[in-house]
């Protein structure tokens, strides 16, 4: 583990020692005394912060993988804080005296994760302290380096941009002033411009690569990456375009272990037994509503291309005429789709049409997180234009997903093309905390009610 994320931990640990001070003050109007910490509140002092940091380890917040932005931070915290509740509760539960009063956990909870994000917000990105933005400087000055470019100026205080370094037969597509050296003498124009990061961003490395000079950059100590790592990381997307099969090869990730898949599923069964229990007393109201509003059956039913290619039948509320696509044949949903019934946009809008899916998820057809399923007559059109299009299809389609989360609801090949660069970063990145992230960013987007058409 790096210096940086030792002190990320350090950080940490000196910020829940804080909240239990600070939560054990509120709620008593004073300071505990020294003493009090040679017996039982001493074993409530260390407990809550090992808690907190096995807490922030169980949440990936050490993960030196990729950069969180806020908002991924934020709702890692959030699960973080869940866990470390109950399991603290529990201990508590089992060690009585080691709880210094009632009300002093859920205060001291709150406070920490308050403390966290902002000392991960400064430390991280420079979110908060500008100081701590990464510098970083671009091998190339092509087209790829240009859109490197620009993602590093769109990053705002996450990372500041040093410059470009030419190459050899490398076209020039970045402003000229912004070039800061050339690869003969890349460590020097690093070490001048105090560089933390080079993102190699070539469109041809093969005869202009100064493997010399990164090998020694590598060495002490400033981070290399390629373009296609560094967009993932910042945008927490895939650069398909400029991917090729080695780099899903040898890259880290797509690994998913049977214990992930046996926790997934667990999470699958618990959430859909739960929703269509939650769900039941209002079924007959949403089935009437749908008999009354248009003439046609309660339920709807559509062939989708599942795991592995496999096809299944995927159910939901039905949102449109029975005759729908009798003229048109197979087409995506527009905005304001003439086919949708008056209760159907509703539906829609509020994501009730989907809760039958959880049947799917029961059964296995599909699980609770996962890319969306496509219908067969998409896939076969989308397959022979977007490249590595399949590959979504190594995991279970889901009710929702990493793209439904961050992108609105596509109609198109050029929509199917962004929506699969967060499919295939969910499927490299795919863990059981990520799932909760996204089962919790999709509650908040049903209650806005963003994406649905």
């Amino acid at each position: 583990m790096s210096k940086r994320y030792l002190a990320l931990m350090l950080g940490d640990a000196f910020c829940a020692g804080t909240a239990v001070l600070a939560g054990l003050s509120l709620r008593f109007g004073e300071m505990p005394s020294l003493g009090s910490y040679f017996g039982m509140s001493g074993v409530h002092f260390v407990l809550f912060i090992a808690v907190m940091l096995f807490s922030a380890f169980f949440v990936e917040l050490y993960s030196q993988d990729r950069e969180l932005s806020p908002r991924d931070l934020a709702g890692r915290v959030v699960i973080e804080l869940i866990l470390a509740f109950f399991t603290l509760a529990a201990l508590y539960f089992f060690l009585p005296a080691a709880l210094d009063g009632r009300g002093v956990l859920l205060i001291s909870v709150v406070i920490f994760g308050l403390f966290q994000f902002l000392w991960h917000a400064g430390s991280r990105g420079g979110f908060i302290f500008p100081a701590f933005a990464k510098r970083v400087l671009i091998l190339g000055t092509g087209p790829l380096a240009n859109q490197m470019g620009s993602l590093v100026l769109a990053s705002g205080q996450n990372y500041v941009l040093s410059g470009y370094v030419s190459c050899a037969r490398e076209p020039v597509y970045v402003p000229t002033q912004a070039i800061v050296g050339n690869e003969e003498g890349l460590f020097e124009t690093v070490c001048r411009h105090r560089a933390d990061k080079i993102v190699v961003s070539l469109g041809e490395r093969r005869g202009v690569f100064p493997l010399k000079d990164v090998l020694n950059c590598k060495l002490s100590g400033i981070e290399v990456m390629d373009a296609p790592s560094f967009y993932e990381r910042v945008t927490g997307k895939l650069l398909i375009e400029s991917i090729n099969p080695s780099w899903f090869i040898f890259s880290s990730g797509f690994r998913v272990t049977a214990l992930i898949r046996l926790f997934k599923r667990l999470i699958d069964i618990f959430c859909a037994l739960l929703g269509g229990v939650l769900f039941l007393p209002f079924f007959p109201v949403v089935a009437l509503a749908i008999k009354l509003d248009s003439p046609g059956p309660i339920f709807f039913r559509q062939l989708r291309v599942g795991e592995r290619e496999k096809p299944f039948y995927l159910f939901k509320f039905r949102t449109m005429r029975t005759d729908a696509e009798k003229a048109t044949g197979a087409v995506w949903a527009q905005k304001d789709d003439p086919r949708v019934t008056r209760l159907g946009r509703f539906l829609r809008k509020s994501r009730i049409d989907e809760i039958p899916q959880l049947f799917n998820v029961l059964i296995g057809d599909m699980s609770l997180v996962g890319p969306r399923p496509e219908r067969p007559e998409f896939v076969e059109q989308l397959q022979k234009v977007i490249p590595y299009y399949s590959e979504r299809h190594f995991v279970k389609p889901g009710v929702t997903g990493w793209a439904q989360v961050r992108y609105p609801y596509g109609a198109s090949v050029e929509d199917a093309v962004e929506k699969l660069r967060y499919d295939l970063y969910y499927i490299k990145n795919l863990s059981v905390t990520f799932d909760l992230m996204i089962i919790l960013e999709t509650i908040k987007v049903v209650l806005f009610q963003r994406g649905g058409r």
